[in-house]
């Protein structure tokens, strides 16, 4: 199953939060074995995929192993991007700050890369996908910080100068947004699923272009 998570809503319940995605879904099929097969932080709108058996969720986890299942993202850097094709191909680690935990790009980290395509500027910003090409916790948002173009109404890796900027924008969540997702069947027929841009975000390009 693939759904179209809402931003502001977690994949799973913990640290605070009574209930997630996985908790509702598990709700509406009383009895049958439901799994996440990967995470979209909370503020990530877009394809989430489930399985619904074990062994699809067996099989799904050997298909990311060996990079078969293929996810794109939306995103709204927060300055131009230089080239129509960046490969960011950086370490992430995770460190302390006052008490929360953070990702950065660190040589001591596991492996990460990401490629970014740009789609279109937008005044100084770059409307661009993402493609993930390993699965590091917030690794999108760490590369994009990493070339000094953070994601917009990001509250974690962003300056709070820009934090403040996308506020006037009128911009309630971060621009990340999981558009498109590729995977296998177990009979090995190639699935491709897409999910629209939300109507705040698009809103918010159609301001820009403006």
């Amino acid at each position: 199953m693939v759904i179209n998570k809402p931003a502001g809503m977690a994949v799973h319940g913990g640290s605070g939060l009574a209930w997630g995605v996985i908790d509702v879904v598990r709700k509406m099929r009383p009895g049958m074995s439901v799994d996440l097969v990967h995470r979209l932080d909370r503020e990530t709108s877009g394809c989430l995929l489930l399985a619904l058996t074990g062994d699809a969720l067996r099989d799904l986890n050997s298909q990311i192993k060996e990079n078969q299942v293929e996810k794109r993202y939306l995103c709204l850097l927060d300055g131009k991007l230089k080239q129509d094709r960046v490969e960011v191909d950086e370490p992430i680690g995770q460190f302390e700050r006052s008490g929360q935990k953070f990702m950065r790009v660190d040589t001591e980290g596991k492996p990460a890369h990401t490629t970014f395509r740009l789609l279109q500027h937008y005044a100084d910003f770059s409307y661009t996908e993402a493609q993930l090409h390993t699965g590091r916790t917030h690794q999108i948002r760490v590369h994009a910080a990493h070339l000094g173009l953070p994601l917009a109404g990001d509250d974690r890796y962003s300056p709070r100068a820009r934090q403040k900027f996308w506020k006037k924008m009128a911009l309630k969540r971060m621009f990340l947004h999981a558009h498109r997702v590729n995977f296998y069947t177990a009979d090995g027929e190639q699935q491709i699923v897409t999910s629209p841009l939300p109507v705040e975000l698009s809103g918010l390009l159609e301001k820009l272009e403006r």
